[in-house]
This record gives structure tokens, C-alpha cells and sequence, in this order.
């Protein structure tokens, strides 16, 4: 059983719909990011980025136990264990790596510094709220070109690209977005939310979420000096 050291955050949540979508099975390990349990020796002996998600799998290649740490690696990992969600051709593979890279090096960064910027920072800078809000605007603009002429992000199938990129693109209200604005995004968005997986995915831990105003603890937790210790 592939033990999920998670919590419920869009990289999280990449990781329990891929599960769910695979048939894999798996126990989550709960680590709150925001009471500093991901600081934890046993949670750094996993991944030393300190960041969720993380997952170990005693059955790993060749019937050997292994660890993983970064969301998309995880993806690919889980992915290629169970012969799906990732296409065999070799230019429909390339596609979904290219849009699950695009997620990664793109959606994630820019709309989690969005996020910061606009609900958590302790000081409003208009600078950098509209510098990250332009960016978001532009990602769901190239978002809405591709889906435009693809029913999904690496061609006709489903894929760990859609998987990637969903949970970001949840809750749009929060960044200022309105789908209507990006029809195609929207039913992209519309048909993955619908999924029974996905809607299992994204129950993982939701008891978990965190409710109402950030406090002092997690906000030291999350974006304070601790990030930055030497470990």
C-alpha cells in the first residue's frame, strides 16, 4: 500500500485524484503544513524540500521500496506503475509532459504567488498583486487557445497534464477569475470536476482544510523564518 504524505492543497489534491483515477492502493499520512509538521524528521527523511506531497511505495521498481518527493515526478511515477493516465506514443507522451512541465513551471508558481500576494501577505503591494494577476489572466488565456482545439491538455484522452492542472484552476473567484471569460477552460474544468475520482480526490483531508483567517502560528509556519533554517 503507497503510504501519501499529503495535505489539502492543489499539489496535494494532484495526488489523491491520480490515485483514486488509477485504482492505486493507498493510506494518507497527514502533515500540517501549517502547524509545521512538514519540518518533522521523519516527513524530512522523505523529501528535504520539506513540501507536501510526498509518497512512499514498499512495492516500488523491481519489488523495491521507494520514495518520491514533487508533485509531477509523483505523477509520472504513479502513472507509469499502473499503465495509465499517461499515453504510449511517443508524441502524445511528449504533450502530456510538456502541459504537466506547463503546470509546474507556470499554473502552480504564479497562481500560488497570486494567492500569497492577495490573501496572505501581511502588507497589500498593488505592484505585486497586479503583476501575478496579469499572469494568472495570461495562463488561463493560453489555457483557453489550447482547449479551444483539444478536448484535453495532451489531445483526445484524459491524462496526469488534466490532473496537474485542475485543482490550480478550482475556486477561480479566489484569483479574481471568471470562467465565463474562458468557455473552453470552463468546460474542461466542468467535465474533470465531474469525475467520480475527482470528486473522491479532492474530499482527501478536506475535514483537514483550514477555515477563516490565517494566524500568527501558520503564517511562521507557512512563510516565515522557518522556511529558511538550516537543516
Amino acid at each position: 500500500m503507497i503510504e501519501v504524505w499529503s495535505w489539502p492543497t492543489p499539489n496535494g489534491h494532484k495526488v489523491h485524484i491520480a490515485l483514486e483515477e488509477l485504482g492505486l492502493s493507498y493510506r494518507v499520512i497527514p502533515v500540517n503544513i501549517g502547524g509545521g509538521e512538514q519540518f518533522r524528521p521523519e516527513f524530512l527523511a522523505i523529501t528535504p524540500n520539506h513540501r507536501i506531497p510526498a509518497i512512499v511505495d514498499p512495492d516500488g521498481p523491481g519489488g523495491q521500496k521507494i520514495s518520491l518527493f514533487e508533485s509531477g515526478a509523483i505523477l509520472i511515477y504513479l502513472a507509469e506503475k499502473a499503465g495509465q493516465l499517461i499515453p504510449a506514443g511517443p508524441h502524445q507522451r511528449y504533450a502530456c509532459l510538456q502541459w504537466l512541465m506547463f503546470q509546474m513551471g507556470g499554473v502552480g508558481p504564479m497562481f500560488g504567488q497570486y494567492n500569497h500576494f492577495a490573501a496572505y501577505a501581511p502588507e497589500k503591494l498593488p505592484y505585486a498583486i497586479e503583476r501575478y494577476g496579469n499572469e494568472v489572466k495570461r495562463l488561463h488565456r493560453v489555457l483557453e487557445k489550447h482547449l479551444g482545439e483539444s478536448e484535453y491538455l495532451a489531445g483526445p484522452d484524459y491524462s496526469i497534464a488534466d490532473i496537474a492542472t485542475f485543482p490550480w484552476l478550482r475556486n477561480p473567484d479566489r484569483r479574481g477569475i471568471d470562467l465565463a471569460d474562458y468557455p473552453a477552460v470552463r468546460r474542461w474544468h466542468d467535465a474533470i470536476a465531474s469525475r467520480p475520482a475527482v470528486v473522491r480526490g479532492v474530499a482527501v483531508l478536506a475535514d483537514r482544510q483550514r477555515r477563516g483567517s490565517i494566524t500568527d502560528t501558520e503564517r511562521e509556519n507557512l512563510f516565515g523564518a522557518r522556511q529558511f533554517a538550516t537543516r
